[in-house]
């Protein structure tokens, strides 16, 4: 009998500590969005709706009040469907990332238009095509090389352009871009021209996952984009092939290698297709997470001030947790999105259950799957303990993000000689916050040190 009452008073008061900060956010939300329309005006709006401490507070009321969502209205255009639906709590968030038959991935058609007809894994059902491509690539891109080949390189030179920096640095285009860009050159061995494969790539991934209102400008560009970088790596796969060298540790000497011992999915277009996937998740993505961490820890000067210690005394996993947490806060992709392949449930047999219609584009948002307090503890809280389950920065379940390893070592050795530095600061002016450019991927972002 004590026990079960101990339950209901805990579950009770759980339950008025989130109504009370849902009460709170809603309070919040109103006066910042009444200052900002008094301010800028309705040209203002975007911004404040798409700024991270916003939509946490958003689904800090979702979460309190109306959990799972499922309306007709079509949000999404770039992709086929017939409503919308929003899944915040994490358990839910969890659980439609884990059933791929009911909730697909919806990248392969898009996939298909940049590799001229064929599909990628990241846009696959689970089948044997995935299979076959995963398991090959993962011959390819072995585990083993993150720790041996990938980081030690990353390491060397970001210390190596911090310090010839002179205090100052644009951490996209001297480390966020760069070193990944370095990794696709001397680790994927079809890094190309340098500003030719950042500008394609980011394009790339723009149109694939971000482009929510399928711009037809995006569209021209990113075919146009794409139509070179195959040409690009049908060349360079044709060249290796015909020189005649022995194979080395490069991705593309490995997958040509599979290709002569006959192994599946390795012929000449399945090697493209797999470095072009493999290329657009890369670049821009680690550049894009580099700059939200060091942004979110530039906000918080006692979190930075932590960092900075952590980094002096060269402690990569301490630095890492900083990272990971600003991450939490300021996420490269605050939802990941499927499709309903038929009508499914969410949370059935619950006060929140919810019924998702067939060809429904299902937003489970990540970024309030990591502030439930159901299951996080101190979520509002920034702190450095928390357990790598806490965080879903790369996705979830069988589509996590192919380079998840890759972008965990080598985001904090990018960061770690920076963080390093004495008075670490932000650029006076514009020049010292993150630009876009008009995109959604940072192109410029200048901090200043002492030297």
């Amino acid at each position: 009998m004590y026990q079960r009452a101990k339950a209901i008073l805990c579950a009770l008061i759980l339950w008025l500590m989130i109504l009370g900060e849902a009460l709170a956010a809603i309070g919040w939300l109103a006066a910042r969005g009444a200052k900002v329309l008094g301010s800028e005006g309705k040209a203002g709006l975007g911004g404040f709706l798409t700024a991270p401490a916003t939509q946490i507070r958003v689904f800090r009321v979702l979460r309190a009040v109306l959990p799972n969502i499922a309306i007709s209205k079509v949000v999404m255009k770039c992709y086929g469907n017939t409503g919308t639906a929003v899944v915040t709590r994490r358990c839910d968030v969890l659980d439609v990332l884990n059933r791929n038959e009911e909730f697909e991935v919806v990248y392969g058609p898009r996939m298909r238009k940049l590799t001229g007809g064929e599909n990628f894994f990241l846009g696959m059902q689970p089948g044997w095509d995935y299979t076959r491509d995963t398991s090959a690539m993962r011959l390819a891109a072995q585990r083993t090389d993150v720790l041996g080949i990938v980081a030690p390189r990353a390491r060397k030179l970001a210390t190596e352009i911090v310090a010839e920096s002179g205090g100052r640095i644009d951490l996209p285009v001297d480390l966020g871009l760069m070193i990944p860009w370095d990794m696709t050159e001397h680790y994927f061995g079809v890094g190309g021209q340098r500003e030719l494969m950042e500008s394609w790539t980011t394009t790339l991934f723009w149109y694939l996952f971000e482009d929510l209102p399928a711009d037809p400008a995006l569209d021209a560009r990113a075919m146009k984009d794409a139509g070179m970088l195959r040409d690009y790596l049908d060349g360079a796969i044709a060249a290796r092939k015909a020189s005649g060298e022995p194979w080395g540790h490069v991705i593309l000497d490995r997958c040509l290698a599979l290709q002569s011992a006959g192994t599946p999915g390795m012929s000449d277009l399945g090697i493209r297709n797999n470095l072009l996937g493999l290329l657009i998740g890369a670049i821009p993505t680690i550049s894009k997470a580099c700059c939200l961490a060091m942004d979110e820890l530039m906000n918080r000067p006692e979190a930075l001030a932590s960092a900075h210690r952590a980094a002096v005394r060269g402690d990569h996993a301490a630095v890492a947790q900083h990272i990971w947490e600003a991450l939490r806060f300021n996420p490269h992709n605050p939802v990941v999105y499927r499709r309903a392949t038929r009508d499914a449930w969410v949370a059935r047999g619950t006060a929140r259950q919810c019924r998702i219609k067939r060809g429904q584009i299902v937003f489970a948002a990540t970024l309030s799957a990591m502030f439930d307090r159901h299951e996080i503890a101190a979520p509002n809280e920034f702190r450095t303990d928390r357990p790598w389950e806490d965080y879903i920065i790369w996705g979830y379940g069988m589509h996590e993000c192919f380079g998840a390893a890759i972008n965990a070592a080598v985001i904090p050795e990018i960061l770690t000689p920076l963080l390093a530095q004495k008075n670490l600061r932000r650029a006076p002016g514009d020049a010292g916050q993150v630009d876009g450019g008009g995109t959604p991927h940072p192109q410029h972002f200048h901090l200043d040190f002492d030297v």
